[in-house]
């Protein structure tokens, strides 16, 4: 007979449709939610989520994708982290909202469902920003959407190889596509110089991948002109990384001037931001 609780896991494209009560899925996590890291007054996402307070990041532990170059690859692919029930979920949400001024998810998606369980039963007063890797379930978002405030969301790759390559999927562009056209149709809403509403397309240059970057640029270019985009060269190569330089300064700058050529408006990321003391200390 099977058990009310059961959760035949979709949350995210892969669909591993695996009991979560009982197994794990790609993600290497059940369907009770795990964090890694929560910080208090963070103040390192893009200006217009930076205000006096700044946001309280919360890093869910395991990942989608788990991309062979990820900077957190100690909590994507480990088994870090401190496990909460629903209930003990929303009393840290209660807690944390008093303090800072979003709530900052970073790399939720594989607790979708139990993320849009506890939001039914309470809906923080802070805006939640979704710090996505792009590679999203729509239907599932379409769920959450009411909940979500500012969708940060990664576009990595239109080079399906790349995604392959790196990323363990095979069709990231494909998805990621109808995610972001999604997404965008959450209009930009702000409250002086700070944004309470609206998406983020966040784009890492990769070393030795510029093309990407440039093709990347391109369909945004010609799809999103009027949204916020942020390029960054944060890339830091970790001991098990396939890629092992940080990005050069010229490889940044062809894509700068791409992005000005597609009058695309938006952030670039300080390129001394490659550097592992950005990195968060997950012990």
């Amino acid at each position: 007979m099977k058990n009310e609780n059961t959760i035949f896991c979709q949350s995210c494209p892969r669909h591993c449709r695996i009991d979560r009560n009982s197994q794990k899925g790609f993600c290497n996590e059940t369907n009770k939610i795990r964090t890694a890291k929560i910080i208090d007054n963070f103040k390192w996402e893009e200006p217009c989520l930076t205000d006096e307070k700044g946001v309280c990041a919360i890093f869910f532990s395991g990942c989608n994708l788990k991309c062979s170059y990820c900077q957190n690859f100690e909590i994507s692919c480990g088994q870090k982290g401190k496990e909460y029930t629903e209930n003990e979920f929303i009393e840290l949400l209660k807690e944390k909202e008093k303090l800072n001024s979003y709530f900052d998810f970073v790399t939720p998606t594989h607790f979708s469902l139990s993320l849009y369980n506890i939001f039914k039963k309470y809906t923080p007063k802070i805006p939640i920003i979704w710090n996505s890797s792009g590679y999203e379930d729509v239907e599932m978002l379409k769920k959450l959407d009411k909940y979500i405030s500012i969708y940060l969301l990664d576009f990595k790759y239109t080079i399906d190889s790349l995604g392959k390559k790196y990323s363990n999927v095979s069709n990231y562009f494909e998805i990621a596509k109808k995610v972001l056209a999604f997404c965008s149709l959450k209009k930009d809403k702000f409250d002086g110089e700070y944004m309470k509403k609206g998406i983020i397309i966040r784009h890492l240059v990769l070393p030795g991948e510029i093309e990407n970057s440039l093709e990347t640029i391109k369909f945004l270019g010609q799809n999103y002109k009027n949204r916020i985009v942020s390029i960054m060269s944060q890339f830091t190569p970790t001991k098990l990384s396939p890629i092992k330089r940080k990005l050069k300064p010229l490889e940044y700058k062809i894509i700068m001037k791409k992005v000005e050529e597609e009058n695309l408006k938006g952030y670039f990321q300080d390129f001394e931001s490659a550097n592992s003391d950005f990195i968060p200390d997950f012990n």
